[in-house]
């Protein structure tokens, strides 16, 4: 009798391979090589890092993992409109940052809802924010700067990597949880908006831990609060908005891989694993405290959970401070 239940059974899932061919491709995946889109330029953070990561994946799913970078569009979302578009068998991924994912659907009018149409799978890599100040600036302390701001209304000037990117944004939340008026001054990256913070042109920035640490600890600029949830090794003294009494403004910057929305679940599910595990790999985690970025470890559903609520979160932001796409 056993026999013939596992008889049946073997013919019944036979039958349900035959006719569900994308289980049958979900039970031989990956056999064949996986496109890594990376919707910005080759050389930046998260160049770096899906290179870090294909190499990995590469190994793990013994399957050649390219990364091939597509930049272009409103906060990369060219790169973002081929995962879209391509076949959910798990061939065609994409590597993308906060901005695309998350901020971009209320500044602009995209062809695509990432929430809709695309299946989060992991996220790669996280970097805290850090508010730091020309020394020109008189504040020593998060208090000391906004009780300076407060009687200085619109003559502190911040920069940013470009209207609506996540350190532009981060500084109008800031200017809403405290009540100061500071003025924003976009640039065309980050690299020149450091610039004029260091020769004092623009008073203050906020942006992640691999643009400002090396300055911070150098004593060319000064870090007053980040948006971790724990204090840096690295700046043992610079606490975080929370403990200042700001725990909305815990943020991070954060990479994520994505699927076209359809990818069988357990597709999904050998890529979460495989680079969580990639993640946990010594060798990563050393280049990851080169890159000053932190692992994340979270499952699928954990991912979803948390994207819908940063969607929401900076929809709410952008709307409070009339934020408008350029």
């Amino acid at each position: 009798m056993i026999g013939d239940r596992r008889t049946i059974l073997r013919l019944l899932t036979a039958a349900f391979v035959l006719a569900h061919p994308m289980a049958a491709a979900a039970q031989n995946y990956p056999s064949r090589p996986i496109r890594l889109i990376v919707p910005y330029p080759a050389g930046g953070p998260t160049d770096v890092v899906a290179r870090i990561l294909a190499n990995g994946l590469s190994a793990k799913l013994h399957a050649s993992v390219v990364v091939e970078n597509r930049p272009g569009g409103a906060a990369g979302t060219v790169g973002g409109r081929v995962v879209v578009s391509a076949e959910p068998d798990g061939y065609t991924l994409l590597l993308s940052q906060i901005g695309s994912l998350t901020i971009a659907p209320s500044l602009y009018k995209l062809d695509y809802d990432p929430l809709r149409d695309l299946t989060p799978v992991a996220i790669a890599a996280v970097s805290p924010e850090i508010l730091t100040v020309n020394p020109a600036v008189p504040a020593d302390s998060l208090a000391e700067f906004l009780t300076y701001a407060k009687v200085n209304p619109g003559k502190l000037n911040f920069g940013s990597p470009g209207t609506g990117t996540l350190p532009h944004i981060i500084g109008e939340q800031l200017q809403l949880a405290t009540g100061i008026k500071i003025t924003h001054v976009p640039y065309r990256g980050a690299a020149p908006a450091v610039t004029d913070l260091l020769a004092g042109r623009v008073q203050l920035m906020i942006d992640s831990t691999s643009v400002l640490l090396s300055h911070i600890v150098s004593g060319k600029l000064r870090g007053l609060a980040i948006t971790s949830e724990h204090r840096l090794a690295e700046m043992p003294n610079v606490p975080t908005f929370a403990e200042a009494g700001y725990p909305q403004l815990t943020e991070s910057l954060w990479t994520g891989l994505m699927a076209p929305a359809g990818t069988p679940a357990p597709i999904v599910a050998t890529l979460n694993a495989a680079v969580n595990d990639v993640l946990k790999a010594p060798e990563v985690q050393q280049a990851y405290k080169r890159l000053e970025v932190d692992a994340k470890i979270v499952s699928p559903d954990e991912f979803k959970t948390f994207m819908a609520a940063e969607t929401k979160k900076w929809a709410q932001v952008i709307k409070a401070a009339g934020i408008k796409g350029e």
